[in-house]
C-alpha cells in the first residue's frame, strides 16, 4: 500500500536513499517509487522536470541540513570550540557513525559530478570556508585555517568511506576524535 506524501519534501529522504544507495545512474524510476511509495505520474507531479529535478531537490535538502546544523552553528559559536563540538556531533549523527554514504561526495566521484558540479562544490567550499573561519576567530593564521579546514573535511570524507567499507563505526568516530584534537591543537597553539 501506498504512504501518504502530502507535500514534495516528504519524497526526499526516500530519494536521497535511493540516490545515496544506487547512485544518480542507477536510480531507476522503479527504484524511487518503491522507495518514496510514490507512482510515475505522482512523482512528475512534484518532480516535473524528472530525475534531475529530483536530485536537485536532495542536493539542495542535503545543503540546507548542513547549513543548519554544521555551518551555522560554526559560523555563530563565540568560542569556535564550540562550533567544533557542534559540527563533530551534527557530522556523527548525519553521517550513522561513518555507516551512512555521503551522497554530495560520492557524486563528486564519477559522472555524476558533471551536471551537480557547482552545487558539488558550492558544499564543499562552503563548510571549508566556514571551519577556517571558526579557526581565524580562534586566532589561527589565515593560510593555516584554510589549510587545516581542508584537511579535515577531507579526514572527514575519507573516515566515512574506509568506516563504510570496512563497516566500522568505531573508527569514524576516533577519526571524529583525532580531527577535533588536531583543531583545538591549531587553537590552543594560536592562543599563546
Amino acid at each position: 500500500m501506498a504512504r501518504l506524501i502530502a507535500e514534495r519534501a516528504d519524497t526526499l529522504p526516500g530519494l536521497a536513499e535511493v540516490f545515496r544507495e544506487h547512485g544518480y545512474a542507477g536510480a531507476s524510476l522503479s527504484l524511487i517509487g518503491a522507495a518514496t511509495g510514490l507512482g510515475r505520474g505522482s512523482l512528475y507531479h512534484f518532480f516535473p522536470g524528472g530525475k534531475r529535478e529530483m536530485a536537485e531537490a536532495v542536493l539542495t535538502d542535503i545543503g540546507d541540513w548542513f547549513e543548519e546544523r554544521v555551518f551555522a552553528p560554526l559560523a555563530e559559536a563565540e568560542d569556535p570550540r564550540a562550533g567544533i563540538d557542534a559540527m563533530m556531533m551534527a557530522i556523527d549523527r548525519y553521517f550513522r557513525s561513518g555507516q551512512q554514504a555521503c551522497l554530495v561526495g560520492a557524486w563528486g566521484l564519477g559522472a555524476t559530478r558533471a551536471p551537480f558540479g557547482p552545487a558539488i562544490a558550492a558544499y564543499f567550499r562552503r563548510w571549508i570556508a566556514v571551519l577556517a573561519d571558526a579557526l581565524e576567530r580562534g586566532g589561527v593564521a589565515g593560510d593555516r585555517a584554510a589549510t587545516l579546514a581542508q584537511d579535515v573535511v577531507s579526514g572527514i570524507q575519507g573516515a566515512i568511506t574506509l568506516s563504510r567499507a570496512l563497516n566500522d563505526s568505531a573508527l569514524f568516530r576516533a577519526t571524529l576524535g583525532r580531527l577535533t584534537a588536531r583543531l583545538y591543537t591549531a587553537l590552543a597553539a594560536a592562543a599563546e
